[in-house]
């Protein structure tokens, strides 16, 4: 089975039966404890030890100096590597049942006591959560990031109408799981512990290909990159998916989704255009039935007692004689500032920012931040480059948000991109079909 092929997992699955942090030293038993138990009994019941009971359950710790590289996930075991997985060879997935949608805090210990380690860590599919962690032998690093959950169903009844992609290449990004990813040169994982984190804030993105979980190389978006500049106390719900427009995403019940989950204090980016651009008909416009969708997303969000964000979307890779960019996109992204201010909601002027970034490549280079000979969707290099350039909205807006990115976090400037060439983050194993839109 391929790391994307998936069974149905959503009737009648237990939920977690687990300890909370603070009691883990009480109940998990150590090493030495469990050593003549393990030989016989099963991996499942040994887990099942260090979970507390029913009525106290928050919490869920792997011990992975116990977990045998054959645990292959299934739904009955509730854990373990995905089919073809093992943790020998870099990636490697390991999965977690996940008994409802929502907010996951993830805890994981890095190292070896034998051997350096170098490991990168993505969510689900590809969401970039620990960008490079490097341990001496012997020595441990503990990291600590938000992991989203998600599945079809909405609360207040219905479905999302997913494509038929979303229940293929794109499956992990609604299933009842929550996956990881250890990459790089020598990852290894010592622990990992995952509880429930329903109090925390949470960022739903709402777009097109340009900004949701692209499955395989050579695509990426900013979507999937905007999780690493984040603390673990807000998490990142990308809502967004390949080729929709605002009313198409109204149509497939993606709003509705939306909708049934955002709480007060929550926050909404809204970035669409590229496919909003190709819509025909009478009266369809960006200063028309394109604005009056932006109000609709606006108005809901507000009614939740969320915050609404406007982002115009990048321009493409369209470079005139000059050597500079042309506006491929006609009157969306001014129809986004409008709006913006009409509705006195903040904005993120992506296509604005998205120029200078590509000229500073120029013509010869700027294709390194596209996906293969793409116009429209983006590499690995360009999604955190514009990534980096939603974090600097986000903090030249002056948003709430801007307290839960992470310590430290340089001023970028899109006009002084980083270098290609030093560009660390490791490729996939595997490709993808060109995403939906253009």
């Amino acid at each position: 089975m391929s790391r994307f092929q998936t069974s149905t997992r959503r009737d009648g699955q237990p939920k977690f039966h687990n300890a909370k942090r603070r009691n883990a030293t009480a109940i998990l038993l150590t090493e030495r404890s469990i050593g003549h138990i393990f030989n016989t009994v099963s991996l499942r019941k040994l887990l099942l030890l260090t979970m507390l009971p029913p009525g106290l359950a928050a919490g869920q710790k792997f011990d992975f100096t116990r977990i045998p590289p054959t645990a292959t996930y299934t739904p009955e075991l509730g854990y373990g590597y995905e089919p073809g997985s093992s943790p020998d060879k870099s990636p490697f997935y390991f999965s977690i049942k996940a008994p409802e949608e929502g907010n996951y805090r993830v805890r994981v210990t890095l190292g070896d006591l034998k051997t350096e380690t170098t490991t990168t860590i993505k969510a689900e599919l590809r969401r970039l959560m620990v960008e490079k962690v490097h341990t001496a032998p012997g020595k441990f690093e503990e990291r600590t990031f938000i992991v989203n959950v998600r599945t079809p169903r909405i609360s207040t009844g219905g479905e999302v109408r997913l494509k038929p992609r979303e229940k293929a290449s794109e499956a992990w990004a609604w299933d009842d799981k929550l996956t990881l990813e250890f990459t790089n040169t020598h990852p290894v994982v010592r622990s990992i512990e995952v509880e429930k984190a329903d109090q925390i804030p949470t960022l739903y993105v709402a777009g097109d290909s340009t900004s949701t979980d692209q499955p395989g190389e050579p695509f990426n978006s900013w979507g999937q990159m905007l999780t690493r500049f984040f603390k673990s106390d807000i998490g990142i719900a990308n809502e967004g998916e390949s080729g929709e427009s605002l009313r198409s995403y109204i149509g497939e019940n993606r709003l509705a989704k939306v909708m049934s989950t955002i709480k007060p204090g929550d926050f909404l980016f809204i970035q669409m255009g590229h496919n909003d651009q190709k819509e025909k008909g009478e009266g369809v416009g960006a200063f028309t039935t394109y604005k009056e969708s932006l109000k609709r997303f606006i108005t809901e969000a507000r009614q939740h007692g969320a915050t609404p964000v406007l982002i115009t979307s990048m321009n493409r890779l369209t470079f005139d004689d000059n050597g500079k960019i042309t506006n491929s996109l006609g009157d969306f992204p001014e129809a986004v500032r409008q709006t913006a201010k009409e509705e006195s909601v903040a904005l993120i002027d992506l296509n604005a920012m998205s120029k200078p970034f590509y000229e500073a490549l120029g013509p010869k280079e700027a294709h390194k931040a596209f996906a293969g000979n793409d116009t429209t969707h983006h590499s690995d290099y360009g999604s955190y480059e514009l990534a980096k350039c939603i974090v600097e909205g986000i903090k030249q807006a002056k948003l709430p948000i801007a307290k839960f990115l992470i310590d430290g976090l340089p001023h970028f400037d899109p006009a002084h991109p980083d270098p290609v060439d030093k560009f660390d983050i490791p490729a996939e194993p595997s490709a993808a079909q060109k995403p939906y839109g253009s």
